[in-house]
């Protein structure tokens, strides 16, 4: 495809550069639907009528306008923020601006042809925004339950944070009793989420977030998976120099944070984790990095029953 269009996304505006024909144009466009009719609009006066785009995985902002380019036809690719922040550097680049960073996005688009992207089911996009909702729900409580902790002296501010979380709470479970409901309405996802609850350490809760922000793409192994969700060793050697090997921590933190109880639950309950903890402890690993392990053998497990559609089986006891 001749025409590229890297995009840099921020909340209230998007900035675009068009590389087609060896020239670059750019463009700035308000990030709402009206927006993306002016950048349509506006292609059609450059004469093109469809292009690669890509933009940054940054967080819900970019969301409406990848799905909208996709539908008119555009190919499309999402990629994490550090691949661009990595070819900048192979760039020399001394400068960061809305323009120049869309132009940093179009010209690795027309060199390095990163993969496309296909927006997610309906009824996963449904999901992902109720796990987050619940994670911000969460977030909000610990902030009102942090203040009430730390010792309140006036008698109506204790009375506010008290109300505040009451009604947090009250979201808190109607917000859990709409991801059952989806779950069971929907045969596909009522079947993962069983499968992901017969491991030992995941809940219904884990197997949604793991539903929603994990298996929603394809992998083509667990290994695979497991790097998408940043817990995979990042090695560091160089000549004689060995590092200590540190989880990658390259994708959604949302991901790791919500397999980190879970994890510490599978290694009291989890045979197969168990036996992964008693080997890494014999190794004389210290507790983070065999939670870290066990994290990462989570996925692994979870990875394996969605692939055979069978559930979890403990491995068996030797004489």
């Amino acid at each position: 495809m001749d025409a590229v269009l890297g995009i840099d996304i921020a909340k209230a505006k998007f900035q675009v550069a068009l590389l087609a024909d060896g020239k670059l144009r750019h463009k700035t466009c308000p990030n709402t639907l009206a927006g993306f009719q002016q950048l349509a609009d506006w292609l059609v006066r450059q004469g093109v009528t469809r292009v690669h785009a890509c933009l940054e995985a940054t967080g819900t902002y970019g969301d409406a306008l990848a799905a909208w380019l996709h539908d008119a036809d555009h190919v499309v690719s999402i990629v994490n923020p550090a691949i661009i922040h990595a070819y900048a550097r192979t760039q020399l680049t001394r400068s960061k601006t809305d323009r120049l960073d869309a132009e940093l996005i179009a010209r690795y688009t027309a060199t390095q042809h990163p993969d496309a992207w296909t927006p997610p089911a309906v009824e996963i996009r449904q999901l992902q925004a109720l796990v987050r909702r619940l994670d911000a729900l969460h977030g909000m409580r610990t902030q009102e339950a942090n203040r009430l902790a730390a010792g309140v002296t006036v008698p109506e501010v204790r009375l506010s944070i008290e109300a505040v979380l009451a009604n947090l709470d009250a979201q808190i479970a109607h917000v859990q009793s709409l991801i059952r409901q989806h779950l069971d309405q929907h045969p596909g996802l009522r079947a993962q989420r069983d499968l992901l609850t017969t491991i030992p350490g995941i809940g219904e809760a884990t197997a949604a977030i793991l539903i929603a922000e994990l298996f929603d793409k394809r992998y083509t192994s667990a290994r695979q998976a497991a790097a998408f969700a940043g817990l995979v060793p990042r090695l560091i050697e160089s000549g004689t120099l060995r590092g200590r090997s540190r989880l990658s921590k390259i994708g959604p933190g949302r991901l790791r944070k919500a397999l980190y109880f879970p994890a510490v639950t599978a290694l009291r309950w989890n045979p197969t984790i168990r036996a992964v903890r008693a080997r890494l402890h014999a190794a004389g690993k210290p507790t983070m990095v065999i939670i870290g392990a066990a994290m990462r053998k989570l996925i692994h497990l979870a990875y394996g029953v969605l692939k055979t559609g069978r559930a979890y089986e403990p491995p068996c006891a030797h004489p």
